[in-house]
């Protein structure tokens, strides 16, 4: 399987006006793993703090995540 998961994280930010250093006290999350998520190096996100994201953002996890073949 060849692949990748690109991360629109900083565009729904800009959209609504929001800094990641927002978001991340907004969810209760690490700047730092904010910043994985937004960078794509996470290796995997918890339900909750996807759950988190998507009410902070008011999105669908399909807005912020999306799939693309190599």
């Amino acid at each position: 399987m060849t692949g990748r998961i690109i991360v629109h994280l900083d565009a729904l930010l800009a959209a609504r006006k929001m800094t990641s250093k927002a978001l991340a006290e907004r969810v209760g999350i690490s700047e730092q793993a904010l910043s994985m998520m937004r960078t794509g190096r996470m290796k995997g996100v918890r339900f909750s703090t996807l759950i988190a994201v998507c009410d902070a953002l008011d999105c669908q996890p399909g807005e912020l995540f999306e799939f693309t073949r190599d």
